[in-house]
């Protein structure tokens, strides 16, 4: 038998008593069939804690999703799949801690990466660190058809907009072992933006029903390819969400494409989730896990000067966010270019005290835009760093502190281009 784990293993969306494990299966018979799954406390499998079978059926592409609950809070367990004879890689989760630790947090930050941009190599840094969760804020397969100058190459080279297309492109990513590897060495939560459906988009697009099946299509494409918690209904996806790690950190999760319209980022119903749990989260840091440059980012010469599909978009909706919580840190990405900037009250004040804080991440491969990043620094004093290398961001909360590194590639490998402390108001930049 051929193998069936080709797309490897991943686990995610960790809880302090349980995490959900991931495979799909490649070139079995168009039918349901069973899966074997083992959860161990140690690497080779000597002590099974959990183990089950699982239903992979043809209408989600063969993808399992299994939900393992009954777990230590704050443990390190291993994970594999057996279908027939073929027996999966192994993969490495962990549990959020209880709700009353205050132990730190190990976390890493990835997005945008754009398969004929380049090659992964940033995550096979990145697994290397095996961090107790990594987030993904979105562009985990880009929709569009294969750049003319490929780094390598689609198997597909046309634009994504059936559920077969979207399901090959993902199947091309995630065949990439540096991504296995990345998702095999801790648990993910992940985020969308635009490219996982289509460029720029926002809620149901032009509202046409050709444009809603679309969105469907990619949606359902997503939650078979990633260790998701929730399945596709009625064409949405619920992915706003919180994680939460003990009395140290509140990372809430958000999707600012499904729910968005002309006047709004996130709509009603997700901003006022998130507002009632700003105000009332006893965590000590309250973090926005999601896409977008979230500060007032104004960019010299010919307009649009101010982005209008970022967050100065909706600078009323941000004040309001900015409003409930003061100390706020956000982890963003989309630009291809690693950021650190301090939050306002008043972006346009420059006597406005600083309130918050948000770190950057640039790209895993997509290529960056040029940038004269000289003159956005100059106009912005609240932007405090800019770096070019593609990348990833980790960092570490606890309850004295906030510790982000910027990671960038070159020829040595990947090294820690600036590194920041915050104390929810003013960061600080850390000799490295």
């Amino acid at each position: 038998m051929a193998n069936p784990f080709t797309l490897g293993v991943a686990s995610g969306e960790p809880l302090p008593d349980g995490v959900i494990l991931w495979t799909r299966l490649t070139g079995v018979p168009n039918r349901p069939v069973e899966v074997r799954w083992q959860l161990a406390a140690d690497e080779r499998f000597t002590k099974i804690v959990r183990q089950g079978t699982a239903r992979a059926l043809p209408e989600w592409a063969h993808s399992v999703h299994v939900r393992v609950a009954g777990l230590q809070a704050g443990a390190e367990y291993f994970y594999r799949f057996r279908f027939g004879s073929q027996v999966s890689s192994a993969g490495r989760t962990r549990t959020a801690p209880g709700p009353d630790s205050a132990a730190p947090v190990r976390f890493a930050l990835a997005n945008c990466q754009r398969y004929e941009h380049g090659l992964y190599t940033a995550y096979r840094h990145l697994a290397a660190e095996r961090p107790d969760v990594i987030f993904h804020v979105g562009d985990y397969v880009y929709e569009s058809p294969q750049a003319a100058d490929p780094v390598r190459r689609l198997d597909r080279t046309g634009e994504a907009r059936t559920l077969a297309d979207y399901r090959a492109r993902y199947a091309r990513y995630k065949a990439d072992p540096d991504l296995q590897a990345a998702h095999a060495a801790a648990p993910w939560v992940p985020t969308w933006d635009d490219h996982e459906v289509a460029d720029n988009y926002r809620g149901t697009g032009d509202g046409s029903a050709a444009f809603l099946r679309r969105r469907a299509a990619a949606y359902q494409a997503y939650y078979e390819h990633l260790p998701l918690r929730v399945r596709p209904e009625g064409g949405g996806l619920r992915m706003y969400r919180r994680r939460t790690y003990g009395l140290v950190a509140d990372f809430m999760v958000l999707d600012v494409r499904q729910y968005r319209d002309a006047r709004s980022m996130l709509g009603a119903e997700q901003e006022q989730w998130l507002l009632s749990r700003l105000s009332a989260s006893p965590v000590r840091w309250k973090v926005l896990v999601q896409p977008l440059f979230f500060a007032r980012r104004f960019v010299p010469g010919p307009p649009p000067n101010l982005r209008p599909d970022s967050w100065d978009g909706q600078p009323a909706e941000r004040a309001r966010i900015l409003g409930a919580a003061p100390g706020l840190v956000v982890l963003s990405g989309d630009v291809h270019n690693h950021w650190a900037c301090e939050l306002k009250a008043d972006f346009l004040d420059p006597h406005s005290p600083s309130i918050g804080a948000e770190f950057v991440c640039s790209a895993v491969s997509s290529r960056p835009p040029e940038t004269d990043a000289d003159a956005v620094l100059g106009a912005n004093p609240h932007i405090r760093f800019f770096d070019a290398h593609r990348g990833y961001l980790s960092g570490t909360a606890d309850p004295s502190g906030f510790r982000v590194s910027h990671k960038g590639l070159d020829a040595s490998g990947a090294r820690t281009v600036a590194e920041f402390i915050t104390d929810g108001k003013m960061i600080i930049r850390v000799d490295v």
